[in-house]
């Protein structure tokens, strides 16, 4: 198996959302670590959330299960109707189709570090909870109506 150098891993720095949903999580840090390896049924990422950052827009995915998984620091999953804090070692799983989104937030003073785990489906939809805005992994990101940004 080879081993993958986290140091040759290229950093992305924020998201690719359009421009007026790109703030809350504009310092979050993902090495994707599947890319990295060949995989392609399913992306593994790791993930650092700066204090104060989300991981994203509270969503959910109607073809991709999605699994997270706390290594360092302390981040609260907030869900449709609850707050959870997930601490190192703990981790949280959102099966497809279930429409209870979801994000992480760091509310403390320390980086927090995760490993994010999801299927690679292609016809996968993302329906953001909060905001006008959905993506498909053919398509990129449009209104919930499906014009584009």
């Amino acid at each position: 198996m080879p081993k993958i150098d986290l140091t040759k891993v290229p950093e992305q720095v924020g998201t690719y959302y359009p421009e007026q949903f790109k703030e809350q999580s504009k310092d979050r840090v993902r090495q994707c670590l599947g890319d990295a390896g060949g995989l392609r049924d399913y992306g593994v990422n790791l993930m650092k959330l700066p204090p104060g950052n989300w991981s994203s827009q509270r969503h959910w995915h109607s073809l991709e299960d999605e699994f997270v998984y706390i290594i360092d620091g302390e981040v609260v999953l907030i869900e449709n109707d609850s707050e959870t804090i997930l601490h190192a070692g703990e981790c949280a799983a959102f099966p497809k189709n279930t429409k209870n989104g979801h994000h992480l937030v760091n509310r403390t003073n320390k980086t927090a570090t995760y490993l994010e785990i999801g299927s690679r489906n292609p016809d996968d939809v993302t329906t953001c909870s909060d905001v006008d805005m959905m993506c498909t992994n053919r398509g990129g990101f449009t209104h919930k109506d499906r014009k584009p940004y």
